[in-house]
């Protein structure tokens, strides 16, 4: 089982928030605020938080914009997960995918069974990594975004929690990109 081995330094990460919806704004977003909330709360940095229309371009812009600048480190979207004509998050996301992370997936939804029992199957919540950037796709709920973060995205982005996390392999993410410079 995981722990947290308190002898090693906590190290923050630089998050995004992207909320993804037709209806709301940046002041009435409460899951983007429940991110941000708890991303801050636990010693990372937030820095940036946007919130754009359920529109497949405008996703894929945002994120393809923050996966290029090198002072973010991972990214995470609420919202478009639904089966309706207008959730298209994953579509829009998961071509930047270099990387699926298949087991996020698994975890989030056997957390969220336990809360939401047989509705967890109505979410395509899904995750990747783009350009050395972990990526996050998130139903809209505040519950949602509660599971994951407190459930998931909190406990692998802390240095300390053994026994592994993504803050220990981030320095190897773009090994690739090294050995193919160190050749050419």
């Amino acid at each position: 089982m995981a722990r947290i081995d308190e002898t090693l330094p906590f190290i923050p990460v630089r998050f995004a928030v992207l909320a993804v919806s037709d209806t709301r704004s940046i002041e009435t977003d409460k899951s983007g605020l429940t991110l941000a909330e708890r991303i801050e709360g636990a010693g990372h940095t937030l820095v940036e938080r946007a919130i754009v229309h359920d529109d497949i371009d405008e996703i894929r812009a945002v994120v393809s914009r923050w996966i290029a600048d090198p002072a973010i480190d991972a990214v995470i979207t609420t919202g478009g997960t639904g089966f309706t004509g207008r959730d298209v998050t994953p579509e829009a996301i998961e071509p930047l995918f270099e990387k699926r992370m298949d087991g996020f997936s698994a975890v989030f939804h056997r957390i969220s069974y336990d809360k939401i029992g047989t509705s967890t199957v109505q979410s395509r919540a899904t995750a990747g990594l783009a350009n050395s950037t972990f990526i996050f796709v998130i139903p809209g709920s505040t519950g949602a975004c509660k599971d994951a973060w407190d459930g998931i995205i909190s406990v692998q982005f802390d240095y300390r929690s053994q026994p592994c996390n993504f803050v220990e392999i981030m320095p190897r993410l773009d090994e690739h990109l090294k050995r193919g410079k160190l050749r050419g």
